[in-house]
Order: structure tokens, then sequence, then C-alpha cells
């Protein structure tokens, strides 16, 4: 009866349609660096960067550094999405249940193995926010009198997550400080500090690329300080996997968030929660989810966007194309070109720190003296509406706000250029 059924609906043209196009790809474009190029002299190469740009259908209205929201997808990786989506449109329910199972076990294989883990150690989720707070708010070793520590670099939400914690668990959340500038061994301090001064610490949030600064935290060596002392470290990797030469396990930590739709430019809505093997028990199963080391019990999505993890295959095989390390080298000379030039300007205090281990594509700046929010929403606006520059401000470090500069592979050097002119005259005219 299957048999006759598969073939009525071939011979109506109902089936192979939806069939065929949900595994079609176009073709990736030929962007494989050349093999004798190095990450440092790959990122010098306009050329073969203005190759990379091509790829991208980005907006000319404005100069664009706010490439940390999440990363636009190249031109391969949108096909993919707008055909996946039609076939999803035209399945329904059919394809759904049917022939999605197939797809994303594929996808979540595929990015176990970009990522360095193995499968179930994973589960997709729609970003690292879902993943963040699923790892934070389930984490299940704590107890009342216990004491929890984020850094003002956090993100937001996850800032917020960790203040629940004090009504869901019972325990004193403690925020610090990381200093400015930023040192390597200045930041290792600050949290050998604070494992020192708190016996009770049970669990740290740390975040890996912060969207504010921008700056690597050295996750790898106060994840060992931490384990030493019996702390668990969770993971804020939004920013970090896919711009930085990295994997999750070189984070030496059990738990992780991850974006897939920022630097690996997959659609919006993909992301995922990294568990190390043995660990899933530490985190509570999703409410009312059957308990179990099944890492998939810990994240409920509900009804996802099924075109979003159909086309992610094809943005994990453009980046690995490319090259992450060719991407880092690319993404920190166009962050260095911006920062040399505007610690060169007058009344321009640039937060972005001179130590490579602790360097990202992100870095801020804002005008001297000029700490609140207020003042840097008006610098963001000024750079947009005077001079058609399109930066971000954020709030809540410890030393006041800033306007951060993010640019993306697509970003060129005459783009930067113009940022810096742009930045000459707004202070120069205050």
């Amino acid at each position: 009866m299957l048999d006759h059924t598969r073939r009525t609906l071939l011979r109506a043209g109902l089936l192979l349609p939806v069939a065929a196009s949900a595994s079609a790809a176009p073709a990736l474009p030929l962007l494989a660096p050349p093999a004798a190029s190095t990450p440092a002299v790959l990122a010098t190469d306009r050329a073969y960067w203005a190759s990379v740009a091509a790829q991208y259908d980005m907006v000319d209205d404005v100069v664009l550094l706010d490439n940390g929201y999440w990363g636009s997808m190249a031109r391969p990786v949108l096909d993919t999405y707008q055909r996946a989506t039609a076939t999803v449109n035209r399945g329904n329910a059919w394809y759904g249940r049917t022939v999605f199972p197939a797809e994303w076990v594929a996808a979540h294989q595929q990015a176990a193995a970009a990522l360095g883990v193995a499968p179930d150690e994973i589960v997709l989720t729609r970003g690292a926010t879902e993943a963040l707070q699923a790892l934070i708010g389930g984490y299940n070793r704590l107890r009342p009198g216990d004491v929890v520590l984020y850094a003002d670099v956090d993100y937001d939400n996850m800032i917020t997550t960790m203040n629940w914690l004090r009504t869901r668990r019972g325990v004193e959340v403690v925020r610090i400080a990381l200093p400015e500038p930023a040192t390597h061994a200045g930041v290792i301090a600050v949290y050998a500090q604070a494992l020192a001064r708190y016996p009770r610490l049970k669990m740290m949030l740390l975040t890996h690329v912060n969207h504010r600064n921008g700056m690597v935290l050295p996750v790898a060596e106060i994840s060992r300080m931490a384990r030493a002392r019996g702390v668990d470290v969770i993971v804020d990797t939004a920013h970090g996997f896919g711009q930085l030469d990295m994997r999750i396990p070189d984070l030496e930590a059990d738990f992780a968030g991850i974006n897939l739709h920022k630097w690996i430019g997959a659609p919006v809505g993909v992301g995922a929660v990294y568990i190390k093997r043995g660990r899933v028990p530490d985190i509570d199963p999703y409410m009312g989810e059957r308990a179990g080391n099944d890492i998939r019990s810990r994240v409920h999505t509900g009804t996802v966007n099924f075109a979003a993890y159909m086309a992610l295959p094809a943005a994990l095989a453009l980046h690995q194309q490319i090259g992450v390390a060719n991407k880092q080298a690319r993404l920190r000379l166009l962050r260095q070109r911006w920062v040399d030039a505007a610690r060169q300007i007058d009344g321009v205090d640039v937060l972005a720190s001179d130590d490579p281990r602790l360097v990202s594509a992100i870095a801020s700046f804002r005008l001297r003296g000029q700490t609140t929010p207020a003042q840097n929403a008006a610098v963001s606006k000024r750079l947009l509406l005077e001079h058609r520059v399109f930066t971000v401000p954020r709030d809540d470090l410890a030393s006041g706000s800033c306007v951060r500069v993010t640019p993306a592979i697509f970003t060129t050097e005459a783009h930067i250029d113009s940022f810096i002119d742009a930045l000459r005259h707004v202070a120069r005219t205050g």
C-alpha cells in the first residue's frame, strides 16, 4: 500500500519536487583561498576578500558596522534557505513529519563535527540566549547560600537569568568588573581573586567574546582554575565560535551556549546547547520533559523554523571553505585598522586590548568623558545621520557606556576608512 501510494504521488508530481528541493543545494562559489597563503597574508588580499564580499547582497545605504547582531547569509546559503522555505510550505505537515527528521539529523551531525563534539553532546536551539537560559536556569547543583558569579561584560539576558537564580535557587549572586584596559594577566587575576574570596562559589558565567567591547576572555585558563576549586563554568560563546579559530573542547568547560547565526552565517534562529558527556544530569530537564541522560530533554523549542536548520549545512560548508583561521585574521585586520587610527584622534577613548590573545572582531570607543547611555546613543546617531555609518551603543560596562564597531568578512578597508573620517569629524565637533 505504501509503495502504491508513493508511486501515485510521484505520478501526480506531489512527492518528487518536495523531496528533491529539500536536499538540493546550490553549488558553492569557489572561495577556497590559495593553498600557499597564510591567514596573515590572505588577510591583506583585497581581491580575494572582494570575491567573498561579492557573495553577499548587502545594503549600500550605510557603512554597516554592526555585524554583531547576526551574520548575514551569503547568497548560496540564502538560496538554500529560500528553497527550503518553499519546500516546507508546500509539503506542510507531511514534509515536517516524514522528510524533515532526516534533514535535521544531518544538520545536527554536521554542526557537532564543526564544533568538535559528539552528536549526543549538543542539541540545536533557536540561538545562544535560549541555550544559555536552559543551562543557567537548569543548573541544579546549587543549594541555598551558594554563590554564583558573573561579570559586567556578560550579555544582558544572561545577567537577568543569573540574578533570577537568587529566587530560583536561593543563592548569592555576585557581579565583578573586568579591568580596563584589559591584560591577559589582569583578567585572570580578577577571577582568581573571586575564587579565593567566595569559598561557596559554585558556578560562574564566562563570556568568551563579549558584545560590549569584544574582549576575548581566556576561558580555558579560568575554567582550569575554577575546576580545581570544584566550580563549574557555563560559557557564552555566542560571539566566539565562528570568528575565532577554536572548537568547543578548547574552552575546557562542560557547558556552553552557542550561536550559529552570527559568525557562521546560518539563518537567524539557529544555535546550540553543549553539555559534556556525563554532565547532562546536572541540568534539569525542561519543564515536564522526561528525566534521563538525553540532552534533547533539556531544551524544548516547540515547532522550529525547519528551513533554517535545512540551510545550516550550506552555511557550515561555506564557512569551512573560507577557513576560520582566515576569517579571524581578516576580521582582526579590519578591527586593528580602525582601532589604531582612532587611538590617534584627540578626545577618543578606545576600549580595546593590545594583547592579541584578547582580540576579536569587535571593539568599542567613546568620546572622552562621555560615559552615559544617552551620550553614546547620540554619538551613534550622529555617525548614522551625518555620515551614514551604522554602529550601535552598548551600556552597562563598569566604566560606562560605549559605541560598538563590528566589521564582517564582507567589510572593506574603504568602509573602515569612511568610519574613521566620520569619527574624526564627530570628535572634532563634539
